[in-house]
């Protein structure tokens, strides 16, 4: 990947920030006003066009602003997301709610679906290497805008409980992805028609005999920076607690 120049990485940064928060386009003008970048708007947007050429922004049709690839999202959580842990109160409580199922797998995964969806307002998604699926927050996704569109609200909901569909692009995104933390499929890695506004983003478990995914679906804005790590702790804490 080309690397970025320092200005470069301060627009991208922004704009996908920005993106997070509101769903729309970024124009260069906000981002003027909004970031005292210390350039000019046609400064920034010759800025803009570099980072469409290089593959990190797109711009949409309807709009003279630009949105972040999943190439431009993957770079911000790589890269540029502040690192954050879980506070620890909400360590406790999460452990507290799933110790009672510690020696129950099966309403182990059902409780940390439920929490996911809960605390992330998205659809959690759980799978067991048996090919069970477990799924919670169907409800949360018709509440962002990208779901607004029909036809991506009836792809999503018509792969709720399609264990292989959901097992073969985690097994694709094996083969491309290493040592990499927490897994991102956003947008185009989805593999299907109207997932293009979605992302999927997930943990790999390993409790004794039992092995899966852990993550959740929804718009591929997710706020990251609160998403990963409850993530990262919810597949850590399965396959301590009940190992």
């Amino acid at each position: 990947m080309t690397d970025l120049t320092q200005r470069q990485i301060k627009i991208l940064k922004y704009i996908v920030e920005e993106f997070i928060e509101t769903a729309a386009p970024v124009g260069s003008e906000n981002l003027e006003k909004k970031f005292n970048l210390g350039v000019s708007p046609a400064t920034i947007r010759n800025e803009m066009s570099a980072l469409v050429q290089l593959g990190y922004l797109k711009k949409e049709h309807t709009s003279s602003g630009r949105i972040p690839t999943s190439i431009g999202l993957k770079y911000y959580v790589r890269n540029l997301m502040a690192s954050t842990n879980l506070p620890i109160t909400e360590e406790v409580k999460t452990k507290q709610k799933m110790w009672d199922y510690r020696t129950e797998f099966d309403k182990l995964i059902k409780e940390a679906t439920k929490l996911l969806a809960q605390k992330t307002r998205s659809m959690a998604l759980v799978t067991t290497d048996q090919g069970g699926i477990f799924s919670c927050g169907s409800s949360n996704l018709l509440e962002e805008p990208e779901f607004f569109d029909i036809d991506v609200t009836k792809t999503v909901l018509s792969l709720i409980d399609d264990a292989d569909y959901w097992l073969d692009i985690v097994k694709k995104a094996d083969t491309i992805e290493h040592d990499q933390g927490i897994w991102l499929l956003i947008g185009e890695d989805l593999g299907l028609e109207h997932l293009e506004t979605c992302g999927f983003v997930y943990q790999k478990y390993e409790s004794g005999p039992h092995r899966g995914i852990l993550g959740i679906v929804g718009p591929a804005r997710f706020k990251y920076s609160q998403v990963v790590p409850l993530i990262d702790y919810l597949a850590r804490l399965i396959s301590g607690i009940s190992s």
